[in-house]
């Protein structure tokens, strides 16, 4: 994975934030029964994967990766711009730590879990995860704002402008 390729992964995530930037308190964190319950705790979820396993497990910069539901309980959408933007200087400090051995295993004990022992995973599997795990929440998301009377914005890659692409020739599907 090149960092213009996870440029794309945060443009997308910009679009979503800017969308649930105009939701309501109450549509915000309202429990709709899937997922991670709300919008709220579904982008919380969606920043803490890279917290984990990118700052702790990866880096060991985040001693404390994921977040307790009081503190999630009061997070506004600004906070969770903030946590992601903690998230992409993990995925910065990825890129520029471990561009020469980003295929080397790390075997180490999670500090979020240590009762599931230890774990053998590289950087790139674990960047690849918190991306395909983002994009995965991100759907649940936009199910969610359905639910909630919304008409979501488009939030795929291939929807951005194609000055946005880099070096992809099209934005056509």
């Amino acid at each position: 994975m090149e960092k213009q390729e996870y440029e794309w992964v945060k443009q997308t995530r910009q679009i979503l934030l800017a969308q649930c930037k105009e939701l309501n308190d109450d549509d915000f964190t309202k429990e709709l029964g899937f997922g991670s319950q709300s919008v709220r705790d579904s982008l919380i979820h969606i920043a803490g994967c890279y917290h984990a396993w990118l700052g702790a497990f990866v880096l060991l910069q985040a001693k404390s990766p994921l977040l307790t539901k009081e503190v999630i309980n009061t997070m506004q959408i600004s906070d969770i711009q903030l946590y992601f933007d903690q998230a992409d200087a993990y995925v910065d400090a990825l890129f520029e730590q471990f561009s020469d051995n980003f295929d080397d295993i790390i075997e180490r004990e999670l500090v979020w879990r240590p009762e599931v022992g230890s774990i053998r995973k590289t950087p790139r599997q674990l960047l690849m995860h918190t991306i395909t795990h983002e994009f995965h929440h991100k759907g649940q998301i936009v199910a969610m704002l359905r639910l909630l009377g919304h008409i979501p914005k488009h939030t795929d890659i291939i929807a951005l402008p194609d000055k946005e692409y880099g070096s992809v020739a099209s934005g056509r599907e």
